[in-house]
């Protein structure tokens, strides 16, 4: 499954160079390692009760039924390894997940370890394509159906990472989102955008993504005192639980072995969005 030939084997090559060569844009005191992940589905119910209608908003190849399967088997395993490492991350939650609950919703609700859990819309369409009133429609329900699991979203992830209505953001009490990336707007960068953060992403990862890249990746970061926002969806790396173990196992144990042996070292901090834009926000108060 690893280290073979693929476009975001060439992608992540291309973004070692692009980091190693561009002059930074905004400093702070270290090195930051910030990790997303979006729950696109979160339940394998979802694709029942919407009778398969909404698949095409998640997948152009897979159901919401097959993405809700395979998210319940991986997501326990990676809430395991990141809270064994340490690491919080910001998990995007689909808000009509809530409508259904199920495993997921239990383990991240459960996880030892304190994540930013967040919104990914609510029917996972996307923003650019609807209008002002169904976006603010959209908020209200993510708002009113994570209060029922005692969570008040402020950081927001776009389905698609089709970014649109921030100021409904700011009017929801938001306080960061993902911005949309791609090899040529990729950055290691936080920046203000009205009352809001955006974070911007740095890498995105799938199974043919390279440890080692990643490591050295890391380490430009943590030279320059840089944010290094890695994302993924937890369905990139398998659809079973073998698949998905040997992913962990090859690509995010020594990663995350690496980053915190940096982070013993006082050379990195681990951030969620959220945390991130906060010590943005105190940056800036003084």
């Amino acid at each position: 499954m690893f280290h073979n030939f693929s476009l975001n084997s060439i992608s992540e090559v291309s973004h070692f160079f692009m980091y190693s060569t561009r002059r930074p844009r905004s400093k702070i005191e270290k090195g930051m390692l910030i990790v997303s992940t979006d729950i696109d589905v979160g339940n394998p119910k979802l694709g029942v009760v919407n009778k398969g209608k909404r698949d095409r908003n998640v997948n152009l190849r897979f159901s919401e039924y097959h993405i809700g399967k395979a998210e319940e088997i991986s997501i326990p395993l990676f809430i395991r390894i990141f809270d064994d490492f340490g690491m919080p991350m910001t998990l995007a939650v689909r808000g009509q997940l809530t409508e259904v609950g199920g495993k997921v919703l239990d383990c991240l609700l459960d996880s030892r370890f304190k994540h930013d859990i967040g919104a990914h819309g609510y029917y996972h369409s996307m923003f650019t394509e609807i209008s002002h009133d169904k976006a603010e429609e959209e908020l209200h329900k993510i708002s009113a159906g994570m209060s029922e699991y005692g969570l008040i979203p402020k950081t927001f992830i776009f389905p698609r990472n089709r970014v649109a209505h921030l100021d409904l953001l700011e009017k929801y009490k938001y306080i960061c989102y993902r911005s949309r990336g791609g090899l040529f707007k990729d950055r290691m960068q936080i920046e203000k955008a009205g009352q809001l953060y955006n974070i911007h992403p740095s890498i995105y990862l799938d199974g043919s993504s390279n440890p080692l890249l990643l490591k050295k990746i890391l380490d430009i970061s943590i030279r320059a005192r840089l944010p290094f926002h890695i994302w993924f969806h937890f369905w990139n790396f398998g659809h079973d639980e073998k698949s998905v173990a040997e992913a962990i196992r090859n690509l995010f144990v020594p990663f995350l072995q690496h980053a915190k042996e940096k982070k013993e070292k006082g050379l990195l901090t681990f951030e969620t969005m959220l945390s991130a834009s906060q010590k943005m926000w105190l940056t800036h108060a003084h």
